[in-house]
C-alpha cells in the first residue's frame, strides 16, 4: 500500500475513438547499422537468414504485430534514387551516405528486398519518396513500379526484375523534413511541391494511396496551417484538395542540448525528470497541431501522423556519431509507455505513429551486436509488446476523481501516475505507469457498465532506471507476472511500484 492512491473511472460501455494499430508503427532508414547489420546480413551470412533478411530480427518484431515499416528515411530517403537498388545486385551502383556518416553504401537492400522484408515482418510499407533531390516523374514511377498490374513500362521492368504482380503499397510519404534535410524549404515552397508531387503518385488498381505531406518539426504550428489552407478553406469541410490524405510532424525526446543530449545509461533523478517532462510535452504539441488542422478540417478527413519520435541520445562511446547508436534503458521504457497514452488519448486525430528507430538505432527495438552476433531486445521492445492489445481496440476513457500525484521539475509540473484503457474482442486492456523515480503509487479502478474476469496483470521495472539489456544479461528487464492486483467492491486496485509500467488485461462481462 502506497501513500498516493489515485481513484480513476473507466466506462467500459462508453466508447471512444479507434485506436489505429498504426501508432505502433516503426522506422527503418539507412543509418548506421539499422538496415546493414540489423535487418539485413546478406545471403552469404552465417547468421540464419532469408535472401540476406535477418530471421531473428524478424521473428522478434512479428512479435509485436508490427503494423507497418516506414523506409528508406528519415534524411536519406531525400538522397535516394530508387532505380539504383532494383536489378542484379552486382550491377547496383555504389552511392554515398553523405547524411549517416559519409559511408558507401552498396545498394543490395533496394525496393525488392524491402518488400520482401515487409512480407516476412506481415506488415504494410510505409515509403517515404525523394522531393528533396528527386523529380516527380521519379517518384511517380516508383509507384507505378510497385502496385501497377497489366503492362506499362515500370510494369515491364519489374517483372524483368523477377516480380509479377504487384504489391499493395498504401502509405506513402510526400518527403521527409522538407524544412531541413529534405530540402531547407519554406512551408510555402514545400506545400507547392507536395501538391505536385501528391498529384501525380496516382492510384493504380485497387491500390488507393495514403499520401502523408512532410509536415513540421516539433511547435511549428505556422507550417501546419500552410499546409491546411492548401487543402481545404477555413472552417469549412466542402471541396477539399486530396493531394494528402494525411499530415506528419516530428519530435525527439532530447532533455539535454542539441550538441550534448545527455547520456543514455549515466544519468540521475534530475537528468530522468527533466526527459519525462520533455516525453510529456507531445501532449501539448498533438494538440497545438490538432488544433490547426480542426479549422480547415472540421471533419477530421486528414489525419496526423507522428511519424518520427523517441528518445535522443549522445551515441555509445567509441562508436561513430553518425551512425547513432544509443543504449536503451528503463527510462526510454517509461517515454514509450507515456507517449502511448497519450496517443490512446489523442485517437481521434491521430492516425500513425512511427519510433525512431527499430534497429540499433536510437530508441531501438532491437540491438544486434556486431562481434557476438546476438540479439537483444531492448526495454522499449517490451512496452511495445505489452501494449500490442491496443492496436485496433477502441479506447476507453479514463477519468481522474482527484489530482495525480505530481513532481515540480524547475517551473514544469510532471504527472507522475499515467494511465489509458481500450476493449476490443471481449477484453479489456488497461496500461498504467508510475513516473515517480522514489514513490510507489495505488490506482482504484473504478469499473462501470461492465465487469472484468480472468483478470492478468504484467510488469515492467528494474531496481535502477539506468538499468538495460545486454548480449551477457539480455533479460535484466523483462515483463513478468504481476500479482499486485485485487478485488474491490467497484473494480481493481493496482499497486504500481517506483519507475514501473503495468499492464492489467481482463475479460468483459
Amino acid at each position: 500500500m502506497s501513500d498516493h492512491v489515485v481513484p480513476a473511472v473507466i466506462n467500459l460501455d462508453v466508447p471512444g475513438p479507434v485506436i489505429s494499430r498504426h501508432l505502433y508503427g516503426h522506422f527503418a532508414e539507412h543509418l548506421g547499422r539499422c538496415i546493414y547489420g540489423g535487418f539485413y546480413v546478406g545471403e552469404d551470412s552465417e547468421i540464419p537468414n532469408e535472401g540476406g533478411i535477418r530471421l531473428d530480427v524478424v521473428e522478434a518484431l512479428r512479435a509485436l504485430n508490427i503494423p507497418n515499416l516506414r523506409w528508406p528515411g528519415g534524411c536519406f530517403a531525400d538522397e535516394y534514387h530508387w532505380m539504383d537498388g532494383i536489378g542484379p545486385k552486382a550491377d547496383r551502383p555504389v552511392m554515398v551516405n553523405t547524411h549517416w556518416g559519409n559511408v558507401e553504401e552498396n545498394n543490395h537492400f533496394g525496393t525488392h528486398e524491402f518488400m520482401a522484408l515487409c512480407e516476412l515482418l506481415g506488415t504494410e510499407p510505409y515509403i517515404s519518396g525523394n522531393v528533396g533531390s528527386g523529380t516527380v516523374k521519379e517518384m511517380s514511377d516508383w509507384v507505378e513500379y510497385l502496385t501497377r498490374d497489366g503492362d506499362s513500362p515500370m510494369v515491364r521492368l519489374r517483372k524483368q526484375n523477377g516480380r509479377e504482380e504487384p504489391w499493395k503499397v498504401r502509405f506513402w510519404g510526400l518527403g521527409n523534413e522538407a524544412w531541413g534535410c529534405g530540402g531547407n524549404m519554406s512551408a510555402q515552397h514545400y506545400a507547392a511541391e507536395a501538391r505536385r508531387f501528391g498529384t501525380y503518385c496516382r492510384d493504380h488498381g485497387d491500390n488507393k494511396l495514403y499520401r502523408v505531406a512532410a509536415g513540421a518539426n516539433s511547435a511549428d504550428y505556422g507550417w501546419t496551417e500552410t499546409l491546411m489552407k492548401q487543402y481545404g478553406e477555413l472552417g469549412c469541410a466542402y471541396r477539399p484538395t486530396h493531394f494528402m490524405q494525411a499530415l506528419s510532424f516530428h519530435y525527439y525526446t532530447i532533455p539535454g542540448t542539441w550538441q550534448d543530449k545527455g547520456d543514455a545509461t549515466v544519468f540521475d533523478d534530475g537528468d530522468y525528470y527533466a526527459t519525462m517532462v520533455k516525453a510529456a510535452h507531445v501532449d501539448e504539441l498533438i494538440t497545438g497541431h490538432s488544433n490547426v488542422m480542426d479549422c480547415y478540417d472540421p471533419g477530421k478527413t486528414v489525419g496526423l501522423a507522428l511519424d518520427e519520435w523517441g528518445t535522443w541520445w549522445n551515441v555509445e562511446p567509441g562508436t561513430n556519431p553518425g551512425f547513432l547508436y544509443q543504449q536503451n534503458t528503463l527510462r526510454d521504457a517509461l517515454v514509450a509507455s507515456l507517449h502511448f497514452d497519450i496517443f490512446h488519448r489523442h485517437a481521434g486525430r491521430l492516425v500513425l505513429a512511427n519510433i525512431a528507430q527499430t534497429v540499433n538505432v536510437l530508441q531501438a527495438m532491437i540491438l544486434t551486436d556486431p562481434d557476438t552476433k546476438a540479439l537483444v531486445l531492448t526495454p522499449t521492445y517490451h512496452v511495445f509488446e505489452m501494449n500490442k492489445g491496443h492496436q485496433d481496440a477502441t479506447s476507453l476513457r479514463v477519468d481522474l476523481r482527484a489530482d495525480a500525484p505530481a513532481r515540480q521539475v524547475g517551473t514544469d509540473t510532471l504527472t507522475t501516475v499515467s494511465l489509458s484503457a481500450s476493449r476490443k474482442d471481449g477484453k479489456v486492456l488497461v496500461s498504467l505507469s508510475n513516473l515517480d523515480a522514489e514513490q510507489p503509487a495505488d490506482v482504484d479502478l473504478d469499473l462501470r457498465g461492465g465487469t472484468l474476469a480472468d483478470v492478468r496483470a504484467r510488469i515492467l521495472t528494474a531496481g535502477k532506471l539506468q538499468a538495460h539489456n545486454t548480449p551477457d544479461a539480455p533479460a535484466t528487464i523483462a515483463p513478468r507476472a504481476h500479482d499486485q492486483v485485487t478485488a474491490t467492491a467497484t473494480g481493481l486496485r493496482v499497486h504500481l511500484p517506483a519507475h514501473s509500467f503495468v499492464t492489467v488485461e481482463g475479460r468483459l462481462g
